[in-house]
């Protein structure tokens, strides 16, 4: 690796809560982990972060640590000794590596993180190809710090009923406030396919940008995933799911792949395009 190279940070931000990030962030981290490059996954959901239970990890040291070590000027400091290291091989010798960074063990600790540790953080993790930042969903100081630095900013949302897109709209409306550039947004839409009354063009038409990426439903899959330990791609190989994971990391790196995404059923919803405009003019 070329020294004092910058990464490439993907930051998965949401504004609602149980949109998916955790997942979206561990699988987009382990598919560009597949693809050979050295990745970093930071879990900046301080208070609730689910990362290292997801992949079953017991890391030895946290962000709280790190804070610690800068705070006081420990020698010979480096960010990557605080790391934690995940790493799965199948039997046919199939597996990826990529490292984690933890939040804090405790809630209270999470309110005492510092946004120019954070900043430090990324800053020192130029090592790496690929950093994917797991945030919370809120436009607090920290986030919009993390915001700022990204590559790009994977807005992820769930939008099958009113309330959804009408905060999924008011989430990329303050982004493009806060002067954030429309090509580094990239919009995600998840659980594309299941069952809603609201079609993803009307979607489209009423926040002004089409999806970059959809993200089937499959909640058994997940759900597989999650009691596992595993990223998909271990637990549910031939998941449409896990192959739009793929896909999302080669369209990140600029490759071309054979598989496409998940083909969404919309129906012609005429009535709700109608109510949506009145909601949102």
């Amino acid at each position: 690796m070329a020294e004092g190279r910058n990464s490439i940070i993907i930051s998965i931000f949401s504004t609602s809560s149980g949109n998916g990030k955790t997942v979206t962030a561990i699988n987009l981290a382990a598919s560009l982990a597949k693809e050979g490059y050295a990745v970093c996954l930071v879990d900046l959901d301080l208070q609730f972060g689910d990362v290292t239970h997801y992949l079953k990890l017991e890391p030895k040291y946290t962000i709280t640590d790190v804070q610690m070590a800068l705070a006081n000027k420990e020698p010979n400091f480096d960010v990557l000794n605080y790391l934690t290291r995940y790493e799965h091989v199948e039997d046919a010798g199939n597996g990826v590596e990529f490292f984690v960074l933890a939040r804090p063990p405790l809630i209270f600790d999470a309110y005492e993180i510092e946004v120019p540790v954070v900043e430090y953080i990324l800053n020192s993790l130029k090592w790496f190809d690929f950093v994917v930042v797991d945030l919370n969903a809120a436009f607090s100081a920290l986030n919009l710090a993390v915001l700022d630095v990204s590559t790009i900013i994977n807005y992820l949302g769930v939008v099958d009923f009113l309330p959804s897109v009408k905060n999924f709209k008011i989430g990329y409306d303050t982004l493009l406030r806060f002067e954030y550039e429309e090509s580094k947004i990239r919009l995600v839409e998840n659980r594309s396919n299941s069952q809603k009354l609201i079609s993803g063009e009307d979607v489209e038409r009423l926040i002004g940008n089409k999806f970059y990426h959809r993200l089937p439903n499959d909640f058994r899959s997940v759900s597989k995933s999650v009691n596992a330990g595993l990223p998909l791609m271990f637990s549910s190989p031939e998941a449409d799911i896990t192959k739009s994971f793929l896909q999302l990391a080669a369209e990140y790196t600029n490759k071309q792949t054979a598989e496409k995404d998940t083909p969404v059923v919309e129906e012609n919803k005429g009535f709700f395009a109608r109510l949506l405009s009145k909601f949102f003019g």
